[in-house]
């Protein structure tokens, strides 16, 4: 017999209590499950969303049927809760479980499948944190959140491909897997490929050791196609072609694509003009970077988790000086570890310190262009002498600082940075970034120079 922990704690004889009749069954499984949900929601909460629901626990099918009293609470509970309690049975049951949605309040009749139940598994293997509940939201993302909702129910693939855009931190990760996470509650999860451009590539590359068929065809067995960093691509132009077939395949077969991406598509002028047109065809949102209401909300949410007590005043703070949302999670977890491991009560000079400690890096969201700019401001020369054929020694030292730089930050390919600058042979970058490699080991003025551009570049 399977049973979780929560039950013993929350209700000792729990196993044994199964055997009971139904009616007492339930008390007992609502009653338990509630004790859980208390952890990450008030009273107040619970008797607005939790208390009017009909609860039959079957162990032997490994299901939990709900009932609500009435339609109207259905909608309501569908929109605003369901998410939320979905994970929450998921970490109460473990995996394997699903749940059945009733729309009659009534489940005296019996608790067997009916037909017109609504049945979702509630795994979430792409992650668990990532729903769209925990997805924080204001008015400025709300049009990427209720389209991405919308692919998520899989109607009829109106939006395909749907196309994310957004800067580093604006959420387009957790937006993929919490779409992956609900379409996997109604299809099978390993018929969902989900990766970055480089895992994609990598997948022909290593997997399938370079042959295209095989790599194809066994994406070709997958309904879901879900691409993550899709600007990663400029470093892989030979791969665009290929990624033109796989587009073919999924559109003609009515198969879901999701694409997250950086930047506006329009902005990609290194695509291929037959994928940039076809990319055009599907649904294009831009979300964007979470604002000091959204980093205020998604700190007081992670402090209920972690039951973490941080003042007002210490939430502002730190809303206010970590804006990416990467490095907000890395101080949450460091202020949480103080607490476990050091001292349960924080003192503010301990917060402080701790804040003192931590330093935000800049954000990895540099290009080229954003290095040359930086480069060719040092060296008093402009982008177009950076990126032509001068070979005057001020240019041509201006030009290969720049290429070792972009290697170094981009670690973008030789060819993709011969593209960069004016359509260089690859190994003409490749000299260049092994000459300044070779000349800062015994130059120091020049290896100084290179970190300090290198700060230069990071800056926001």
């Amino acid at each position: 017999m399977f049973f979780r922990p929560e039950f013993q704690v929350f209700f000792p004889n729990f196993p044994n209590a199964l055997h009971n009749g139904p009616q007492q069954q339930k008390v007992i499984v609502k009653h338990s499950l509630r004790q859980h949900l208390l952890q990450t929601s008030t009273d107040a909460e619970l008797k607005r969303w939790f208390d009017p629901l009909h609860l039959v626990y079957e162990e032997e099918g490994k299901r939990i049927v709900v009932g609500f009293p009435h339609a109207f609470f259905a909608k309501w509970f569908e929109s605003e809760v369901q998410d939320r309690f979905e994970a929450q049975l998921n970490m109460f049951l473990g995996t394997g479980y699903v749940v059945s949605y009733r729309d009659n309040g009534s489940l005296e009749r019996g608790t067997g499948v009916k037909a017109a139940d609504v049945i979702k598994r509630i795994d979430f293997p792409f992650g668990q944190e990532f729903t769209f509940d925990t997805f924080l939201i204001n008015k400025k993302n709300y049009f990427p959140i209720a389209s991405a909702r919308e692919v998520a129910k899989q109607s009829a693939s109106l939006f395909n491909p749907f196309i994310v855009c957004g800067p580093g931190g604006s959420g387009k990760t957790h937006l993929i897997r919490a779409v992956a996470n609900e379409i996997s509650k109604k299809h099978d999860h390993s018929k969902i490929f989900i990766g970055s451009m480089d895992e994609l590539n990598s997948f022909y590359t290593i997997r399938f050791k370079g042959d295209p068929f095989r790599a194809r065809n066994h994406l070709f067995e997958y309904n879901f196609l879900f691409i993550d960093d899709f600007q990663k691509i400029r470093e892989h132009p030979h791969f665009q072609q290929e990624v033109v077939n796989l587009f073919n395949h999924f559109y003609d077969n009515k198969k879901q694509m999701i694409i997250c991406c950086r930047d506006k598509l329009a902005s990609y002028d290194f695509l291929d003009e037959s994928l940039q047109s076809r990319l055009g065809w599907g649904l294009i949102v831009t979300l964007k970077e979470a604002d000091l209401e959204i980093r205020v909300g998604y700190i007081q949410r992670q402090c209920r988790l972690k039951r973490l007590l941080l003042s007002k005043e210490q939430v502002l703070t730190l809303a206010q000086h970590f804006t990416d949302f990467r490095y907000l999670q890395g101080v949450l977890l460091k202020l949480f570890a103080f607490k476990e491991l050091v001292k349960k009560e924080m003192t503010q000079r301990d917060f402080e310190h701790i804040m003192a400690n931590t330093e935000e890096k800049t954000t990895d969201d540099l290009t080229p262009k954003k290095i040359m700019t930086v480069v060719s401001e040092h060296f008093s020369v402009n982008i177009k002498e950076l990126t032509g054929t001068k070979r005057h020694q001020n240019i041509a030292q201006a030009r290969q600082v720049a290429m070792f730089l972009c290697r170094q930050l981009l670690n973008t390919s030789y060819p993709a940075l011969g593209r960069a600058f004016g359509g260089k042979d690859h190994s003409t970058v490749l000299y260049s970034v092994k000459k300044i490699e070779q000349l800062q080991e015994d130059d120091f003025e020049l290896k100084q120079l290179l970190k300090k551009l290198k700060t230069k570049c990071r800056l926001p």
